[in-house]
């Protein structure tokens, strides 16, 4: 167990310099104008970001007025009897709820968790592993669908659920399996 957590270790420390030197590398040796490419992308990504605005006011509009009205705080206790047996720490509940709407938000309930348990703590873990294997399902759907006029979601909504549902207990199981 030790020599997995090392290898972990030593490639999350190698993952960002390997990043930030082999896209551009990768670029220059097809022969792509990187810089040029780079600033395209970012005017794209600008005109993206002004066209999302009113649809990211509407969602964390909406999730500030659950979480300040009590709502949150009821429904954990309401299924803290069903989720103490599998395993699933109540407290963590805000944190899967709030994730496949808002990145911000979900950022915001970790943080907080941080505040109330301390970053070592196993609730806080299993929210940090959480927030990097889940997608803001929602918000993507809504923001990126929204962007380019897509109106029928089909089986984008069901299937981001589903992965999110899995990517979750799975966070939860494997974090409790190497830190508990």
């Amino acid at each position: 167990m030790e020599t997995f957590r090392t290898l972990i270790e030593t490639l999350s420390l190698l993952v960002l310099p390997l990043l930030i030197v082999g896209f551009p590398l990768y670029g220059l040796l097809r022969r792509v104008p990187v810089y040029e490419a780079f600033v395209e992308g970012a005017r794209e990504g600008f005109d993206v970001a002004v066209r999302i605005i009113p649809y990211l006011v509407a969602i964390l509009f909406a999730i500030g007025m659950f979480r300040a009205s009590g709502a949150m705080d009821f429904l954990i206790e309401l299924l803290r009897p069903v989720l103490s047996p599998l395993r699933f720490p109540p407290e963590v509940l805000p944190m899967a709820i709030l994730r496949p709407l808002t990145g911000s938000g979900s950022a915001a309930v970790v943080l907080d968790l941080i505040r109330q348990y301390g970053e070592d703590s196993l609730i806080v873990k299993i929210a940090a592993v959480m927030f990097g294997s889940t997608e803001t399902t929602f918000y993507v759907l809504v923001v990126y669908f929204g962007a380019v006029n897509i109106t029928k979601t089909r089986h984008a909504v069901p299937a981001g659920l589903i992965a999110d549902v899995a990517a979750m207990l799975m966070a939860i199981y494997l974090v409790q399996w190497l830190f508990a």
